[in-house]
């Protein structure tokens, strides 16, 4: 991650009118309780304040806005189109087999109905197959088990794209 001095990206996202601070951290996570939380401590010296403001927020978040989070997130295997961040994201799943997809597709929705919402992995640096085992390990835990292991891959997510923000700037 990004060094404890403060980048361009930071700077520029420290002194964006709060729009369009508020739509940046949007495209980072739908929750709009996590990036209100995020916006009212700006300015941040560093991105580890900032990432630090990021998983305390993700931490307290209520299971409406952790649903609201996922909400922005597609399934595995299938990224928005048009969608970069997705696309890079499940990278790992763009040469896998037509038998891997459809496993991912059933797996996918067996996992959303039985928790009632999208499988969620940081899916960075995965292949397709260790996506794959870790759908079919989640899918037997427990609701509350599992809502707690979304928080933290959604906490790997968050500042995956927070990286991004802070070393390249909002868009």
């Amino acid at each position: 991650m990004t060094s404890s001095t403060s980048t361009p990206g930071l700077s520029r996202f420290n002194t964006f009118p709060d729009g369009d601070a508020l739509a940046a951290l949007h495209e980072v996570c739908a929750s709009s309780t996590w990036g209100s939380k995020l916006l009212a401590q700006r300015p941040y010296a560093t991105a580890e304040d900032l990432f630090r403001a990021s998983d305390a927020a993700t931490a307290e978040l209520t299971a409406e806005d952790l649903a609201e989070a996922m909400a922005g997130h597609p399934p595995i295997g299938r990224p928005k189109p048009g969608d970069p961040t997705s696309a890079r994201e499940q990278r790992g799943m763009a040469g896998a087999s037509e038998e891997l997809r459809a496993e991912m597709l059933e797996l996918n929705l067996a996992y959303q109905e039985r928790f009632g919402h999208v499988f969620l992995i940081c899916a960075t640096g995965r292949t397709g197959e260790q996506m794959r085992d870790a759908v079919r390990e989640r899918i037997a835990h427990t609701p509350e088990r599992e809502r707690e292991i979304v928080r933290v891959e959604l906490g790997k997510i968050n500042r995956i794209r927070l990286n991004r923000l802070v070393e390249e700037g909002p868009a």
